[in-house]
């Protein structure tokens, strides 16, 4: 990590440390993003969020493979790490996203150039990279407490996740006559129609499938889910 950035760093745990926000952790993609971006300001000259022909805040990040549900971005340009970080926290915007709690990873560049500094810092509350498999896993240690039994293949389930609507046709003579669908980043509860489902207790299985996530995500994470009731 350049001294200026790892500065900037530990100036900005500083003062989040001091407001009652947890420390922000490093992040490669994120750093990788910053500085392609830090790059463009050193060369255009004034400072801005984007340049034409260059992808939004959200895609750069993406692209240099950052995983985020939230992600924020802070500009400056300054003669020391030590002037840009008052700089950040002088300003309304910048201060709140430096100080903001929900997020949890950082990337920042810093450039010298015509004798000032360019700094960028990408804030971001981080997503775990899972498979296919490790979000059946996690969504199946959601609902086994409601005491239904997971049917080990997920194929029924994966064939519905990739469609609208509509219930999948019989297997090995069960039907479904539950689905749900949906999409997050978090994978933390199940939908509130699903729980309600489960807390009625007519049903005896389930299965879950996983697919590709669908919509305006954009580039940020997301993970969409299927699960039948039998």
């Amino acid at each position: 990590m350049p001294a200026e950035a790892e500065q900037l760093l530990a100036l900005a745990n500083n003062a989040r440390a001091q407001s009652g926000a947890g420390p922000l952790l490093w992040d490669p993609s994120l750093a990788a993003a910053a500085r392609q971006h830090c790059l463009r300001m050193a060369a255009e000259g004034p400072i801005s969020h984007r340049y034409g022909g260059e992808p939004d805040l959200a895609n750069r990040a993406g692209q240099a493979g950052a995983h985020f549900n939230l992600i924020e971005e802070n500009v400056a340009v300054g003669d020391s790490a030590a002037e840009i970080h008052t700089e950040w926290m002088r300003s309304p915007g910048h201060r709140s996203n430096l100080l903001n709690p929900e997020v949890n990873r950082v990337g920042m560049a810093v450039v010298a150039i015509r004798g000032v500094l360019y700094a960028t810092a990408d804030y971001s509350r981080n997503v775990v990279e899972l498979s296919r498999a490790q979000v059946e896993f996690r969504v199946a240690q959601m609902l086994r407490p409601s005491g239904v039994s997971i049917l080990a293949d997920p194929s029924q389930a994966r064939a519905a996740c990739v469609t609208d609507q509509g219930l999948p046709s019989s297997r090995n003579d069960l039907q479904a006559h539950f689905v749900m669908r949906w999409q997050d980043s978090e994978l933390a509860r199940l939908p509130e129609a699903l729980q309600e489902k489960l807390a009625s207790r007519r049903y005896r299985y389930a299965s879950i499938g996983s697919c590709s996530a669908r919509g305006g995500e954009g580039s940020f994470t997301a993970y969409r889910v299927a699960v039948l009731l039998y």
